[in-house]
């Protein structure tokens, strides 16, 4: 069934890949059918590469920008007012500090199956703020698919088989720059602490 509606929504390209990407992040898994479409476009396409990298950041940001939303509002039903357990603040504590770099990784590296919407709905139900998700997922997304696109471009049909012999140093590759980032932001926090 999801592979017809797949099917279905190529023929449509750039705006397909629009409503694809919507569909799959807000949680109808369509795995990998992003990826794939877009090395296709932009190899069989190169005048809608780059067109189709923006369709899909606009439909995968806006999907999981609604599951976000979803999960914060629901989490009001759920949230009881009495203190939550020591192992359950332990969790927000932990997922308030390293959350946004789990966040950042399934959202950037392609063809490994990582749990992306696991980390979107705790994002929501732990009420992490609107504007520090939108600017993670926006930047994971735009080096994903702005990076298939200029595969697709320079490696056409080679380049699904090269992602797929690299997924592994990819993966590896953003988990490092997310640990980069993360060491700046606190030593950059330490320092202007230590100012005060």
């Amino acid at each position: 069934m999801l592979k017809k509606i797949s099917v279905a929504l190529l023929v449509f390209g750039p705006f397909g890949i629009l409503l694809a990407s919507l569909i799959d992040s807000l949680g109808i898994p369509l795995p990998a059918a992003i990826d794939v479409w877009m090395l296709t476009i932009a190899a069989k396409e190169p005048q809608n590469a780059y067109f189709a990298a923006l369709m899909a950041v606009l439909g995968s940001t806006g999907g999981n920008v609604a599951l976000f939303m979803a999960a914060r509002h629901g989490s009001r039903r759920f949230i009881k007012s009495e203190p939550s357990s020591p192992r359950v603040q332990k969790f927000h504590r932990w997922f308030h500090q390293y959350g946004m770099l789990t966040l950042f990784v399934p959202a950037v590296t392609p063809i490994v199956p990582l749990p992306l919407k696991v980390f979107v709905l705790s994002a929501g139900a732990l009420r992490t703020p609107l504007s520090k998700f939108v600017i993670v997922i926006l930047v994971a997304r735009v080096i994903r698919y702005f990076g298939e696109a200029y595969l697709g471009l320079h490696l056409g049909s080679e380049a699904y088989g090269f992602l797929q012999r690299h997924a592994w140093a990819l993966l590896g590759s953003a988990t490092a720059a997310a640990l980069g980032i993360y060491l700046i932001i606190r030593l950059s926090g330490a320092r202007d602490e230590s100012v005060l």
